[in-house]
């Protein structure tokens, strides 16, 4: 199986034309072969005084991907091998699981109250965990790592595998071979066929509690054992079915419903390296979810705070769809019928793992033919329902008042976040933001902030993109007050790079140029975990807390003019075009693949809160 094909894959759209790279250290795609880059295109790497980190190569500024492509040639597809069943005795892919926890007509088990089927396996599925390894976006951000700094590519690519490719770290570790690489997905190693699986059943439920929530267990450092033991948290298991049909042993164990389990992964932290590999003290807390989290109300751990809650709370509930707890068998055999000896038990998490990401799945679901998910379009469509309804009911409400001052409208926008650790949390290519409008009392739009055209871009007064939103131009900045079209409030962090220019490669991050991502309730500076997740850029801004922001608009509006609408909208991407066209600006065989796809997404932004008002 191979990741690059030389001609157009069913069902994928590649407009795009690739050449034949003559990039040093470049290895041209060809039939049969996989493509490997170590370094980018040796373009215009970016000047010093632009605001660009230098090891970005770019493109001369357009972010439209054209360097080192002399456009002769279709561009390169995805190809990702489809799912195998495999068991090793210490690991085991899904469809082993599948067998007695995907649901079944003739079975009661696994439903809720209304015998909608909630199946681990069948919600699991779809969700951006399963699709950790065949995340295009994932397969050209690591090629991207690897092209600015060759010389660590081994160490980069065990590191990335180590989250999104666990079983194929683990199985290596236990068979005394060396750390697996992103080939290694591709054939028909075992370690290949188990990492393609992403974070499956066998890896999450046989985690030890050992280091959990500490630093040793971050970046991917969880223990996993060959006991064949498979942690759940209920009581007296019924062992002998699992035993005889897979090997392995239910076991109970408090520790699968911790917080620090979810930790190991989304706590994040990365050496800054130079082009030549040298490492700079320190550590980089490029995610730090986990972190977040512990430094809330939300967080369960020691002395709970007054919302208290581990992540699955909204990530796997043990409510139904309706709020109603669960309780169902958690198994039936494998001929379709239920375990008579296995009783319902409670309470029952739905693996359904909803975050924020709505583009992974549209993906995902749009070009199955290359990226070979294990899940039908129906299964995508219903965790982009179940995203946007999280985005829109449990993320962030926003507020809205207005008082005139001579013939200016003083309009305060408050934001307030609901979820229990940063909002946006994770990956620093997500962003939300604030979008404006105020029409007077003839329906004439009088002002506006936050408009986007239809590739997702920020436009100033005129719907031209903000140089922010282009390849190498400045960082947008935390706005306590705006009286312009021409900028906006978003809420993102931005890396930088050890001279504190903005960076896109994220082993060239140091710090962050700008972080105002909004706090979690009950944020506090004197926490232990505060200099890890603490505001960057926001000032003296003494509406900037734990949990909240406003932002006032200043807006010219005559009284004779009125009455005046306001209408402000909290909007949110899980991939801010300017990040995507810094990316862009690499040549690597994953990153035009995935351009590919990008381009023929919808990149419609996801509503988060609204609210409107009208003022004399």
């Amino acid at each position: 199986m191979y990741l690059w094909r030389s001609k157009i894959s069913a069902g994928l759209l590649l407009a795009m034309a690739c050449g034949d790279s003559t990039s040093d250290g470049a290895t041209t795609s060809t039939a049969g072969t996989v493509a490997t880059t170590t370094t980018a295109s040796q373009g215009s790497q970016g000047d010093p005084s632009s605001g660009v980190d230098p090891s970005t190569p770019t493109d001369g500024g357009s972010g439209t991907g054209d360097s080192g492509s002399s456009g002769d040639g279709p561009a390169p597809g995805f190809d990702l091998p489809a799912l195998d069943e495999l068991n090793t005795d210490e690991l085991a892919t899904s469809p082993i699981c599948a067998e007695c926890h995907a649901n079944a007509e003739g079975a009661t088990a696994m439903r809720d109250a209304k015998s909608r089927p909630i199946a681990p396996f069948d919600l699991w599925r779809a969700t951006a965990m399963a699709n950790s390894a065949r995340d295009p976006f994932w397969w050209a951000m690591m090629s991207a790592e690897v092209a600015a700094t060759p010389v660590a590519q081994a160490e980069i690519e065990a590191t990335c595998l180590g989250c999104h490719a666990p079983m194929a770290r683990v199985h290596n570790e236990f068979t005394g071979l060396p750390a697996p690489t992103r080939a290694d997905l591709l054939g028909d190693s075992k370690a290949g066929k188990l990492g393609i699986d992403g974070v499956a059943c066998a890896l999450c439920h046989q985690i030890q509690p050992d280091g959990l929530g500490t630093d040793a267990s971050y970046t991917g450092g969880f223990l996993v054992k060959p006991l064949r033991q498979i942690y759940g948290p209920h009581a007296s298991p019924f062992t002998m079915p699992m035993q005889h049909r897979t090997g392995f042993t239910p076991t109970k164990a408090e520790h699968t419903t911790s917080a620090g389990l979810c930790g190991s992964c989304h706590t994040l932290q990365t050496e800054t390296l130079d082009p030549d590999g040298t490492k700079l003290p320190g550590l980089f807390p490029e995610q730090a979810t986990y972190l977040e989290w512990r430094n809330s109300d939300f967080r369960d751990e020691g002395t709970p705070g007054s919302q208290a809650a581990a992540c699955g709370a909204c990530h796997m509930p043990t409510s139904d769809a309706d709020g109603a707890p669960i309780s169902t068998r958690i198994a039936r055999n494998p001929r379709g019928a239920d375990f008579p000896p296995i009783a319902p038990r409670d309470p029952y998490g739905r693996h359904i793992f909803v975050g924020g990401n709505t583009l992974l799945p549209a993906l995902l679901r749009d070009h199955s033919d290359a990226l070979r998910p294990n899940a039908d379009a129906a299964a995508f469509d219903a965790v982009i329902a179940s995203v946007r309804a999280q985005l829109a009911e449990r993320t962030a409400t926003v507020g809205l008042t207005a008082k005139r001052s001579g013939d200016s409208l003083h309009i305060d926008v408050s934001v307030h976040n609901l979820a229990g650790h940063k909002f946006p949390s994770g990956y620093p290519s997500r962003r939300a933001w604030l979008r404006i409008r105020v029409s007077d009392g003839s329906d004439a739009l009088r002002f506006r902030s936050g408009e986007v055209d239809g590739e997702g871009r920020l436009l100033d007064g005129v719907g031209q993109p903000l140089a922010s939103e282009l390849v190498g131009g400045p960082v947008q900045p935390h706005h306590p007050q705006i009286a312009s079209e021409d900028v906006a409030q978003v809420y993102e962090s931005v890396m930088a790079d050890k001279g504190g220019l903005p960076a896109f490669r994220l082993l060239r991050a140091r710090s962050f140029v700008k972080d105002n991502r909004l706090l979690p309730a009950g944020w506090d500076i004197d926490h232990p975990d505060a200099a890890r997740t603490s505001p960057v850029g926001v000032g003296a801004d003494a509406d900037f807390v734990a949990a909240a922001d406003t932002t006032r608009y200043i807006v010219a509006a005559p009284v004779v003019g009125g009455p005046y609408t306001i209408s402000v909208e909290l909007l949110y991407q899980p991939l801010a075009p300017r990040f995507a066209a810094e990316l862009f600006a690499v040549e690597t065989p994953e990153v035009r693949a995935f351009e590919a796809l990008y381009e023929g997404a919808e990149h419609t932004a996801e509503h988060v809160a609204a609210a409107e008002l009208v003022a004399p």
